[in-house]
């Protein structure tokens, strides 16, 4: 049902989109059109993630869902740097990290646990991403604001890129830690429980899953650049702060794949796969797309350097440190779902009104 949904909308959408940017139709409902067709287009980068995952393992498919789900908010985030509108592409990170750790892992555990009373994941593997989720934010977010009080825009800027590039070094390593030089050493109680289960079969081929993954991102790049157009004047009908469009809107869109495919798999009491979505994406956009916008920025007009919001790093703060303290024994049930998503719709009602 709601991939035929998806398929309706991407058909309607497509089009829709290119016709009301070249007769330059109202934003606001240019703005819908935009964001629809970019989550149905998000669906199908996450049914191609799903098949390949199955194909490649737990580890390697989360790995896949977390980078292909971020590739849509890392376009739109590049055409928002283009715009100058650096408020909206921090609020947006930030909005990534909350909506990953308190909403996709919150509405994972939830769903999940309403079908099998208790789920568990591998032990080690959150004990090590909860060592880097407390790095990434808690050290190389956090440093930056506090120095960055004594220092010039020039100082600020040349700390952030420093810090960027240890970043992006460190989450390679992290990735050759986990896939090849510590691969199979920990004992890994998800790949072990799928196993156990009825094998599943790809809904789609390898090759077809790549050329349809390469095809929806090249369609979301035109639909982002598009939207990215329509803030200022939805931000202004509705009286919507840019934190909150980045925050809530353009996190909920871009990462409207994750979304899905996290849920689906927590579903099919397959929560390593769940896990390494919500969590890998939320390292992924902390260790390597935040620092790769501020890099990229250097190309462009304005330079955003990596100081967010005192609101945004202390939200931030509080969704690893909950998300770690329920995460960490390696269960989850529909209750720990529950308080994830009750502090996920407290920071939002926050990022509202601010």
């Amino acid at each position: 049902m709601v991939n035929k949904l998806f398929i309706i909308l991407v058909i309607i959408g497509l089009p829709l989109s290119i016709i009301g940017s070249l007769f330059h139709w109202s934003e606001v409902i240019m703005f819908v059109v935009y964001c629809l067709t970019i989550v149905a287009l998000a669906g199908f980068i996450g049914r191609a993630t799903d098949s390949l995952s199955i194909v490649m393992g737990p580890r390697i498919g989360g790995l896949m869902n977390a980078t292909f789900g971020n590739a849509v908010e890392l376009i739109i985030s590049i055409f928002s740097l283009k715009a100058g509108l650096i408020g909206i592409v921090l609020a947006s990170l930030t909005g990534s990290v909350l909506g990953n750790l308190l909403f996709v892992a919150g509405l994972s555990f939830f769903i999940g646990g309403l079908k099998y009373k208790r789920q568990s994941f591998d032990i080690y593997n959150a004990r090590h991403n909860a060592g880097l989720l407390i790095f990434a934010v808690l050290v190389a977010f956090v440093i930056p604001e506090v120095f960055s009080h004594t220092m010039n825009d020039r100082d600020t800027m040349t700390l952030s890129i420093g810090v960027s590039i240890i970043l992006i070094i460190l989450y390679a390593a992290a990735l050759v830690f986990k896939l090849v030089t510590h691969r199979g050493v920990y004992p890994n109680n998800g790949e072990t429980e799928q196993t156990d289960q009825e094998e599943e079969t790809p809904e789609w081929g390898k090759g077809k899953a790549v050329i349809i993954l390469a095809a929806a991102t090249i369609a979301v790049a035109y639909v982002s650049e598009n939207l990215v157009h329509t803030f200022h004047t939805v931000g202004d009908t509705f009286g919507w702060s840019e934190l909150f469009i980045g925050v809530i809107i353009v996190a909920i869109v871009g990462n409207a794949a994750e979304h899905a495919s996290a849920v689906i798999m927590a579903y099919k009491n397959k929560m390593e796969v769940a896990v390494e979505i919500a969590v890998g994406s939320t390292l992924q956009i902390a260790m390597f797309v935040a620092p790769v916008l501020v890099l990229l920025s250097l190309f462009f007009t304005t330079s955003m350097p990596l100081v967010f919001t005192w609101a945004e790093l202390i939200s931030m703060v509080m969704a690893i440190l909950l998300m770690i303290m329920i995460s960490v024994d390696g269960d989850s049930n529909w209750f720990d779902g529950l308080v994830l998503l009750a502090a996920y719709f407290i920071m939002g009602i926050g990022f509202y009104l601010l």
